[in-house]
């Protein structure tokens, strides 16, 4: 994700405007992006109401810069649901002293821990269940690791 993003409110709610509408450039929906969208919407919500907005919202972004969402490429519902699920995680156990104070602050300090964690899901999914249609389309729970007791 361009740091410029992230200088800024104002520069972050243009972000996401962009990622919303359709309109931010397909080169710019990163997986630091996808990270940063997740910490927003998850920082005064739960997984459970903020997964069909980012299940809709990707969907929508992915037709709108030209993609698709077929049993093999676009939106992914296991990953989705694993990256809600570990922003979500991270943010509830911040320390009450480092826990963000805006929507900005959340997308900063996630993105500081798992921006560059592209592959983490990779400890708890073997590639057959990333590969796998059916893991694109309905929730897949990790075949390698468990996942902790994460809260949803």
């Amino acid at each position: 994700m361009r740091s410029e993003h992230l200088a800024t409110p104002e520069a972050f709610d243009a972000f996401l405007r962009g990622f919303e509408l359709g309109t931010l450039p397909k080169s710019e929906w990163t997986h630091g992006a996808h990270v940063a969208a997740a910490a927003n919407y998850l920082f005064d919500s739960d997984v459970k109401t903020v997964l069909p907005l980012m299940r809709t919202r990707i969907s929508a972004y992915n037709l709108a810069v030209g993609g698709a969402n077929t049993p093999s490429s676009g939106y992914h519902e296991t990953l989705t649901r694993f990256w809600l699920l570990i922003v979500a995680e991270f943010l509830r156990q911040r320390q009450s002293e480092d826990r963000p104070k805006t929507r900005l602050d959340a997308a900063r300090q996630a993105l500081e821990i798992f921006g560059e964690a592209r592959s983490l899901h990779t400890l708890y999914y073997s590639g057959d269940v990333v590969k796998d249609s059916a893991a694109r389309t309905a929730w897949r729970p990790p075949d390698l690791i468990p996942l902790p007791d994460i809260q949803v």
